[in-house]
Order: C-alpha cells, then structure tokens, then sequence
C-alpha cells in the first residue's frame, strides 16, 4: 500500500495523548525513577554505560530514556511528530540528554550520521514494516563492525488468532498488508478513538533470515511463554509482570528475543581470521602428531 506511512503515522499520532495518559505508561512513576527496560531487554543489553544506542520506533522515549539513565549515549527515531515531540519534553523533565529525530526507518541513513555500538528495538515494532530485508540493511547500516543488534517482539504465532484466541484467522506468513479499524488503544481500550491502520505479519524465519542476509551474526534467540505486558485482548498475570494468554497457557510462545553482531568485512579482519584459523589448525595438528607419537602409533 503506497499510503500506509500516512495512515499509520495518523494512527501513532492519535495514540500518543491517551498512551501518556495510561496506567500502562505509567508516566508519573517513570518521571520519579522508574525504568520502563523489563528483564527479557537487560539481560541482553548488559552494561551500557558509555555506549552508544539507537533505538529505533521508539514511541515517546521511554526505554531511549531509560538507556540514557544507565549512562547510554541515546538516539530514538520514530515516524510520530507528536510521539518525538512527547519525548522531547519527557526527556527534559527527567534531565536527560536522549536526542530524538523525526524519521521514518527506511529514510534514517538519508537523516542521520554515524556508527553505534548497539542498535535496540523492541515489543510491536516490525508488523508496522512491509519489508523486513530493507529493515535489517538499515540496522546493518548503523552498527559499528562487532557492534549488536538487540531486539525483543511479540512472537509471530500469536498474531495469527483473532483478538479473542478462538481462531485461527491471519496467514502467518507475509502474504499481503492487514488493514483494519479498531476502537480504542492496546494501552487504554476505552479511550475515544477509531483507527484506522496497515500491519503486516512476518514469520521468524524472515526476521533471522534478514539480519543474516544483512552481514549479521545471530549469537542468542529465545523464545518466552509469557509477556511483560498485558496488552491482549485477554491476559493471565501468573506471577508479577508476567502474563500470558489464559488459553494458551505456557504451552506457546508469547515473546521473542534475540543478539546479533555486525560481522567484519574488511578485507584485514578476513585475511587475520583466515590466518587465526590456519594458525589454530597447524597448533591441533601438531598437538595429535605428538599425542599419536606418544602412543606409539
């Protein structure tokens, strides 16, 4: 659809005053401290301290400020003018310097400069992008040789139901854009709007494939039967941040995770690996000619 940028970025607009509003964001909370980073993202994240981070489709900056409260030196993008102008002034109050820019994702290498040590992402981000191969060229684009991709979604198989869990109603694979209307909001259900938006459902054999099409190593994926978020028709909280789909149980999985490193091109890192590797195998060589010598054979 030649249009979707403009219906979605019309929908995302309209989000951003109810989504500040929600329990869900818990802004006052997140203005006194509280970091919106759930365990599943730290644990991939580790110390950030003095890195730099691009958060990409970031909403209004939550997680970008978040980073930046670790000691992270933060950029967040996302399509919204009023999400990034949210995020401006959230920033502010919480004292951060967290840039943030206008852009959509597959224009960003036309808006912004540089190289970074960790590109993040994360929870109902890709299903707003029609083209996953384009989407992983520009995560590769701004990552520095060994620098990490960290990405934490929704898992795939649970947007094949309706929004009750009943049936099986979407293609699982990435056969034509999903438009759709829809009252409300995932953080505020009752909230006065009627949206209108395109979406697309990508396979996790399209995310990992796109990521190593694009020069990137897949280090660690995992896969969780629950959510740290209750933005489901239908949740079960069976411990304290962690919910699942009441019928599904634990026996699906909910979310996602993954690590990948931008591998090295240069033509020095290729010739020293090729000889790191020659020198480990001349080294295993010799250590069995002398065990077999050893042995008398």
């Amino acid at each position: 659809m030649e249009n979707y940028l403009d219906i979605n970025r019309n929908s995302w607009n309209a989000r951003v005053e109810p989504h500040l509003k929600s329990d869900f964001y818990f802004v006052d909370e997140f203005l006194s401290g509280r970091t919106s980073l759930n365990s599943i993202e730290l644990g991939h994240l580790g110390d950030v301290k003095g890195k730099k981070i691009l958060h990409l489709q970031c909403h209004f900056g939550q997680d970008s400020i978040s980073l930046s409260r670790m000691g992270a030196t933060v950029t967040g993008i996302d399509f919204s003018e009023k999400a990034i102008e949210a995020a401006k002034d959230l920033a502010e109050k919480c004292g951060t310097n967290t840039r943030f820019l206008v852009a959509d994702l597959y224009q960003l290498p036309e808006l912004l400069t540089g190289k970074f040590d960790i590109v993040y992402t994360s929870y109902g981000t890709i299903g707003w992008l029609p083209d996953l191969g384009r989407w992983a060229k520009v995560i590769s684009h701004f990552l520095s040789p060994g620098g990490k991709f960290i990405f934490v979604e929704f898992h795939p198989f649970v947007w094949i139901f309706d929004d009750d869990f009943t049936q099986i109603t979407y293609n699982y694979f990435n056969e034509k854009p999903i438009v759709e209307t829809a009252e409300g909001t995932y953080a505020e259900k009752t909230a006065p709007l009627v949206l209108d938006y395109v979406t697309w459902n990508h396979p996790t054999s399209d995310v990992l494939t796109s990521l190593i099409d694009a020069n990137l190593e897949i280090q660690q994926f995992n896969e969780y039967d629950w959510s740290p978020y209750a933005c489901f028709q239908h949740n079960e909280e069976f411990e304290k941040g962690k919910y699942r789909i009441p019928q599904f149980g634990n026996k699906v999985p909910h979310v996602f995770s993954l690590t990948a490193v931008k591998k090295d091109s240069s033509p020095y890192y290729r010739f020293s690996s090729r000889l790191q590797a020659n020198s480990t195998t001349q080294r295993t060589s010799k250590i069995i000619y002398k065990a077999l010598a050893t042995s008398g054979k």
